[in-house]
């Protein structure tokens, strides 16, 4: 018999149908514990079958592909859906059309023009809100005063603005002139700002003098100030100043952000673009060279993004969406600017940080806004557990419909919490896995399908995923391998700029596969369980484990906040396990707690799982996105120089 999670505790279902309870993580993990999806949300649901639209999709590709097209305005219809060879193809081809025109002026002239599209809050709690029909005039105000700086179609502009009304706006601007934007994340430092103005030769670059988060401000025109300095190719930079008194402009190429564009016409004509066309550059760090900046284009983005949004997240006419990211990720662009607005949904955006000013500050905004849907991550969710249940308790959840979290794995204990104290058997709490390159969901649970916890859940209509080993072969169950994906989709990246060649590696690890550089399992149910990245994979005596699986194991305890795991160079077992941990409040680290927790470790896991060292940290580097830096934990274990920090959080 199955149970639905409630407030009153959580039980699940093993695959030979035997009840398990939620503390139990070494039954979930290994039994495959299952959640039937809730009755409510399937009732709700566009989708209430995955397979019949798997079979559909995969069945008449390019006639799945034309018809969700056709949704959409086009300024000239398209003669063939997909033309060329893996992997390089172009989708819709001789269509054209401008992105706005289907994020913006399909609203603003249409029965949604009064509709809220965004709703902004400050940290200090101030509110912004824009119907379409606004967010259009002030996108075409924008435009109007990029085009009056001589940008022009194809040029290049380095958006460097936290998470604002202004930055958003930019973002469209760009679009609808036929520029490419590209966002950097703002808080990365000058030298990561730099090389990337560099290499996408961006003649201007849009900023501000300061960004706020956790009660402090960052000094962001200073950052731009230094990466510009002796960049001749930067031939004005733009300044949305919101201090007072106002900072000073200090050179010829600085000019004011509504100085500019404030007084400008409230409408531009788009840009008449090709599918094909550039729409803009996303910049991704690895853990050594330099960043790769992947090019994504107008037609087959739009079409993509604002499907797979609306199919993850069951988008609605009367949502409330709040996505808990940042523009100057690829869930910013695709999952909180052109993928929601491409379906006409009210997005909440917040700048600043999910826990500050106080513990319970994301749960006051669900209930103050009405969210309906809501995307984060598991770093955001183990967060929230370290506060406590109390937190989301106190506020009254009952808007929520959808959680869904993406970025890196879900672990088993997390994903319990989340369900019992933020889902309370009403909202479903749904994992996925995607990627800047893929640039939309791409393995997922719908709110049709069962949970099968611990796994992100199956490949979406449209993709065909595998696990393979090195050699290329397909892998058994439960077996780890390399996830690959077969064939194309049109939302994915065109190119890495400037660099064809490093595009093209993707598909020469296991040809003709694009091979996405995770480590994945799958159960005879077709549930995927991203691992990690390939390079996060130990080899203890001959023995592959997932560093991801030892941090579960660890975070499942009831003292363990987060946790970092590293692999070492070991003469007898080749590697050997480390463990960086930091615990919740009202715990004291110690040896008792140290053995305690290997020996958890080793119930949960098995012997050759258990860490041969425990440290506690009072913290662990990230990525400002929120993911563990393994690669530094690791760097600055084996006294080495750690590589790229440009994208870690202070």
């Amino acid at each position: 018999m199955t149970t639905s999670p409630s407030n009153k505790g959580q039980q699940g279902v093993d695959t030979a149908g035997n009840a398990t309870p939620a503390g139990d993580f070494k039954q979930l993990l290994e039994k495959g514990t299952r959640f039937p999806p809730l009755p409510n949300i399937v009732a709700a649901a566009d989708v209430k079958d995955y397979q019949a639209l798997y079979d559909e999709a995969a069945s008449d590709f390019e006639g799945f592909w034309d018809s969700i097209a056709r949704e959409f305005t086009w300024v000239k219809p398209w003669t063939r859906v997909l033309e060329g060879e893996v992997p390089k193809t172009k989708w819709f081809v001789d269509g054209q059309l401008n992105i706005t025109l289907n994020c913006l002026d399909r609203h603003a002239n249409g029965s949604r023009a009064n509709k809220r599209a965004l709703i902004w809050v400050g940290e200090d709690g101030t509110e912004r809100t824009y119907t379409f029909s606004e967010l259009l005039a002030l996108t075409c105000q924008i435009a109007n005063g990029l085009k009056s700086l001589g940008v022009k179609k194809g040029d290049r502009v380095c958006v460097y603005l936290p998470l604002t009304p202004e930055g958003v706006a930019t973002m469209l601007a760009c679009a609808r002139l036929g520029a490419i934007h590209s966002v950097v994340y703002a808080g990365l430092g000058s030298s990561a700002l730099r090389s990337r103005i560099e290499d996408a030769q961006a003649r201007v670059v849009v900023t501000t003098d300061v960004g706020y988060r956790r009660g402090k401000t960052t000094a962001l025109k200073a950052i731009v100030d230094e990466a510009v300095e002796g960049l001749d190719i930067v031939d004005k930079v733009i300044v949305h100043r919101r201090e007072t008194p106002a900072i000073p402009l200090d050179s010829s190429r600085e000019v004011d952000f509504y100085e500019l564009c404030g007084s400008q016409p409230t409408t531009c004509d788009a840009e008449v673009m090709e599918s094909e066309d550039p729409l803009f550059i996303l910049y991704t760090s690895g853990s050594t060279g330099a960043p790769k900046g992947c090019m994504y284009v107008h037609g087959g983005y739009m079409v993509g993004t604002a499907y797979y949004t609306r199919l993850a997240f069951d988008l609605k006419e009367d949502d409330i969406y709040w996505c808990m990211s940042d523009i100057g990720w690829i869930v910013g662009h695709s999952t909180m600017v052109y993928g929601p607005w491409s379906n006409g949904t009210t997005v909440l955006i917040r700048e600043g940080s999910p826990d500050y000013p106080n513990p319970g500050i994301a749960w006051s905004i669900v209930e103050k806004y009405g969210v309906t849907k809501v995307f984060t991550a598991p770093t955001a969710v183990r967060m929230f557990m370290k506060f406590g249940p109390e937190y989301p308790r106190s506020h009254n959840l009952d808007s929520l419909r959808i959680v869904i979290c993406a970025g890196e794995p879900l672990n088993p204990e997390a994903h319990l919490w989340a369900m019992e104290h933020i889902g309370r058997g009403k909202a479903a709490v749904l994992d996925n896995w995607w990627q800047t390159e893929t640039a939309g969901p791409t393995i997922g649970t719908l709110p049709c399908m069962e949970i099968h916890l611990g796994r992100a859940g199956k490949p979406l209509p449209g993709y065909k995923a595998h696990i393979l080993n090195r050699e290329g072969e397909p892998v058994p169950p439960h077996l780890g391998g390399l996830l690959v994906l077969e064939g194309v989709w049109p939302q994915m990246f065109r190119t890495i700029w400037g660099n064809e060649d490093r595009y093209l590696e993707y598909w020469r690890i296991i040809p003709p596969y694009y091979t996405v550089g995770d480590v994945a399992t799958y159960d005879e149910d077709g549930y995927i369980a991203v691992l990690g990245r390939s390079d996060d994979v130990m080899n203890v005596a001959g023995h592959r484990i997932g560093t991801a699986d030892v941090e579960s194991a660890l975070v499942s305890h009831t003292a363990v906040a987060e946790a970092g795991v590293i692999g070492k160079p070991d003469p007898l077992k080749g590697e050997s396990i480390k463990a960086f941990v930091t615990l919740k409040v009202g715990y004291t680290s110690g040896d008792d707690l140290r053995v305690e927790l290997i020996e958890h470790v080793r119930r949960e896991l098995g012997p050759i799982a258990t860490p041969s060292e425990l440290e506690f940290v009072a913290s662990l580097p990230k990525t400002r996105s929120g993911k563990i830096m393994r690669r530094v934990i690791k760097a600055r274990e084996m006294g080495v120089e750690p590589g790229d920090l440009t994208t870690i959080e202070e």
